[in-house]
């Protein structure tokens, strides 16, 4: 029986190693994390993460094939498969800060596994790495082997958030990178059983080392690089009247572009764009590719702009202040159906609302209070630690409030900004809303999900970004 066991018990590793329990009733796969409160919590009815479809898999497998577990060296020592799926963000200070990213949990890992294996076993990359880590993987396992053989894989994942089940159960493809010798091909096919289980053998695609790392990176860098294109035109539309969802339509047409990734909004968030193209930009500086670094750097800096745009256009509507008034905040996570705040939108524009002293009542279906008041608080250096490793979470944002109720966060309010496209804020009784709002009410759509036509009726002044806009706006300048 192969044992497969898993380091690292977040997103990735959570919900990939659920699925392949599922697919592979004959293989024994453990998830273990140092973080113990994490790993009773997917041993328990309340998961730490929300992904839709995960909560069955899981309940189907654990305890038969499926098992979490904080005995990290054990599980290790065990498994003929180690799959590695730690944080590896980017770096805060020294060498590369700001772009580079950060090992320090990898090679902690790769050391580990080093000390407590007693038989031979494949190693796979599943975070986000720089290229050439498994290389530096390869040295510190082959240095402490003592006798033992390691072959290093790179099987990055392409899971988006909030539809990662169904993207595990028929995945557009399955990646697996590995050494071009012997050994190296074996391992490769090891892992490629475990996936032909229940994906198209087609579907599988076997490259080099390097090729697999790489290709995450501009993987997520073409993703991001699309929204802010697309972005970037919204800001033209509102400056010259088009309608962004209209150009969006006519481009996406062309089959050579396609529909996807061409909604316009606050801007682009997750725990993946940013750092990983911040990584490669450090990659190609240090491969003595500028040119090429500051391509992808404007990809990241167009994204920062939008959310700029997105406060000032607020503050400037609301006669230049928000200061001491009341603004709702729909939806805190960076996209719709997942808990995930890692790099959402929602933070910088919150935090430039409160930096004109707004009083912010948040209302996110699925986000807690107290990950909204860290994430506002903390610095972001904090954040990107394991849990038990950041300082002790600082006092609440005073002009923070968090609710349970849209109409609640409404009530009083002189705005609302809609920052996570949930598919209830489709469907609230905004006339209820406008009701009980200060007047003149001011909806901020960074989403484009309300009916602005509808709005406009009721009394709502109304800006969606990159629509032609309102009449009201019209007059006030575009830069605070």
């Amino acid at each position: 029986m192969v044992k497969i066991c898993c380091i690292g018990a977040g997103y990735v590793g959570g919900p990939t190693m659920a699925v392949i329990a599922m697919k592979c009733p004959e293989i024994e796969v453990v998830v273990v994390d140092i973080f113990e409160p994490r790993i009773l919590a997917w041993n328990s009815d309340h998961l730490p993460i929300y992904e839709p479809g995960l909560e069955d898999v899981v309940k189907q497998c654990r305890g038969k094939n499926l098992f979490f577990s904080k005995d990290v060296e054990k599980h290790v020592a065990e498994a003929d498969i180690v799959f590695v799926s730690v944080n590896t963000p980017t770096k805060t200070q020294g060498l590369g800060a700001g772009k580079a990213a950060d090992l320090t949990y990898w090679e902690s890992a790769a050391r580990m596994i080093a000390d407590v294996s007693k038989s031979d076993k494949i190693v796979v990359e599943k975070s986000t790495v720089p290229v050439k880590t498994a290389e530096a993987i390869e040295k510190i396992l082959t240095h402490n082997s003592r006798g033992i053989n390691f072959q290093i894989l790179s099987n990055p994942e392409f899971l988006a958030e909030g539809t990662a089940i169904q993207d595990l159960f028929n995945p557009d493809r399955v990646l697996i990178g590995g050494r071009e010798s012997p050994e190296g091909q074996k391992a490769i096919e090891a892992l490629k059983d475990v996936y032909a289980h229940w994906v198209p053998v087609e579907r599988i695609l076997c490259t080099n080392l390097w090729s697999a790392e790489l290709s995450k990176l501009a993987a997520n860098a073409f993703l991001a690089q699309r929204i802010s294109s697309v972005n970037a035109m919204s800001a033209l539309c509102e400056a010259t009247g088009a309608d962004v969802s209209q150009v969006s339509h006519a481009i996406g047409k062309d089959t050579r572009i396609g529909p996807k990734f061409l909604n316009a909004s606050v801007g682009f968030g997750g725990s993946c764009f940013q750092k990983d193209i911040l990584n490669l930009v450090y990659i190609c500086e240090c491969n003595g590719l500028p040119e090429v670094a500051n391509y992808w750097k404007q990809v990241v800096k167009v994204n920062e702009y939008q959310k700029t745009r997105f406060v000032n256009r607020v503050v400037s509507s609301m006669f230049n202040t928000v200061s001491g008034k009341k603004i709702a905040i729909f939806g805190f996570a960076f996209k719709k159906d997942t808990g995930d705040t890692r790099e959402t939108p929602a933070i910088g524009v919150c935090q430039g609302l409160l930096g004109d002293k707004a009083m912010l009542s948040i209302y996110d279906p699925q986000v807690p209070q107290e990950q909204i008041q860290r994430d506002l608080s903390m610095h972001k250096s904090e954040l990107d630690k394991p849990p038990h490793l950041r300082a002790v979470s600082p006092i609440a944002v005073e002009q923070v409030s968090c609710v349970w109720d849209a109409y609640e966060a409404t009530k009083g309010a002189h705005g609302i900004c809609i920052l996570t496209e949930w598919d209830e804020f489709k469907t609230l009784d905004y006339q209820k809303i406008y009701d009980d709002m200060q007047k003149p009410a001011f909806v901020f759509d960074g989403r484009n999900v309300v009916d602005v036509d509808q709005l406009r009726q009721i009394g709502f002044i109304v800006y969606s970004i990159g629509k032609p806009l309102d009449a009201w706006l019209k007059d006030m300048p575009a830069v605070a």
